[in-house]
């Protein structure tokens, strides 16, 4: 349990210093920014779902079985993920048929990572308890999701009115949520022992939303067949590096 503590603690926390990400986008032009951003999600696609389909639902089948109960616990995960977009998708329209300035919606961005990385920081202390090769799988594919994710925040802060620094020192706060996240699941320990296959199956579907609802639907907005092909290849090889981890078991 105390390996659990330590590598649960270590991980969120190497995500949370994925906020400064932004800052090393500063250099880039526009053009370059894009297609960094665009092969990253690829791989970031295949990171996820190689998490899911070679590491999560494996261990489920393996610790408790694959029943119609953990089915509908992956459906709590791709619904409520949904429903949780759809609310800062509706916020952010609203903001601008107003015609308000942006600092609502830098500021529900910054709400809206919070609370996903709770989530995330949650999830990574509980792949953790249930097995060391998980959480790594697990930490792997957060990391990789948050740094596409951390770049586009950091845009929208300073798009809306945050000055570099300012943004950067937010969006840090926001990502400190994910170590409350692992310290409830952590503190909880044994008494959410029977909940930590249901957490993971959670993960699961809202690791299948993400890619299915924001990454894939992305990336099918390139035309150009060299990039696809490019694209292409790097979410081969973010499924590849999800089962290569499993030489750690």
């Amino acid at each position: 349990m105390s390996s659990a503590w330590f590598y649960s603690l270590l991980s969120v926390a190497i995500v949370s210093l994925i906020s400064f990400v932004g800052v090393f986008t500063l250099s880039l032009n526009k053009q370059r920014l894009q297609d960094f951003l665009l092969y990253f999600v690829s791989f970031s696609a295949g990171a996820l779902l190689g998490d899911v389909f070679i590491h999560i639902l494996p261990e489920i089948a393996e610790e408790k079985g694959f029943t119609l109960s953990l089915s509908f616990y992956i459906l709590v995960g791709i619904v409520t993920t949904f429903i949780l977009e759809k609310v800062i998708h509706w916020h952010h329209a609203q903001d601008a048929n107003k015609h308000k300035h942006l600092h609502p919606v830098t500021f529900l961005t910054l709400f809206g990572d919070g609370v996903h990385n709770f989530i995330d920081g949650a999830i990574i202390a509980a792949s953790f308890m249930l097995n060391f090769q998980l959480g790594i799988a697990t930490s792997i594919a957060v990391v990789l999701h948050e740094i596409p994710q951390e770049i586009g925040n950091f845009g929208v802060l300073v798009h809306g009115g945050f000055t570099k620094g300012k943004a950067l020192f937010y969006n840090f706060l926001s990502a400190l949520t994910a170590v409350i996240g692992a310290l409830v699941v952590l503190v909880l320990g044994s008494q959410l022992e029977g909940s930590l296959t249901i957490l993971t199956a959670y993960t699961a579907g809202t690791f299948i939303y993400i890619v299915g609802a924001d990454l894939i639907p992305e990336l099918h907005k390139e035309v150009s067949i060299r990039k696809n092909l490019i694209q292409f290849v790097w979410l081969l090889l973010g499924i590849v590096v999800m089962f290569s981890l499993l030489l750690l078991e």
